[in-house]
């Protein structure tokens, strides 16, 4: 099986030695997004809304240039630094998802590897 790495412009550029997100055969694995801009700058400090939807912007960006849109992603796993945003989360998520809403994991962290991060979210989708 093939593997083709993905990126977007429309994300900042991973920091490290990985992609934003690999296509291996009809799948794509995206990497977790954070809520930074094209410039790497953190978008909503301290507001786990506007944190969440910044990071599903880029998820949907690094998708589309693996084409694929949102309504492709079969799986979420949801890093977040207060398991007390949950409902926020959610109200955001319910404006980038429609059923069959995707399989889904939320698991609450001690560290981000930025102080102001609230929020990470990775995706598996299938084209």
């Amino acid at each position: 099986m093939n593997k083709m790495a993905i990126a977007s412009n429309r994300v900042a550029k991973p920091f490290g030695i990985f992609s934003q997100a690999i296509k291996a055969g009809t799948l794509i694995f995206v990497s977790g997004q954070v809520a930074k801009d094209t410039s790497a700058e953190v978008v909503g400090k301290g507001d786990i809304k506007a944190q969440t939807k910044q990071c599903l912007e880029n998820l949907k960006h690094v998708l589309e240039a693996g084409g694929a849109t949102l309504e492709d992603v079969v799986k979420l796993t949801v890093y977040v630094a207060n398991m007390e945003h949950l409902s926020m989360i959610h109200e955001v998520r319910a404006e980038y998802f429609k059923e069959p809403y995707p399989a889904s994991t939320l698991i609450e962290v001690s560290r981000f590897t930025h102080p102001e991060y609230l929020i990470e979210i990775e995706a598996v989708a299938i084209t």
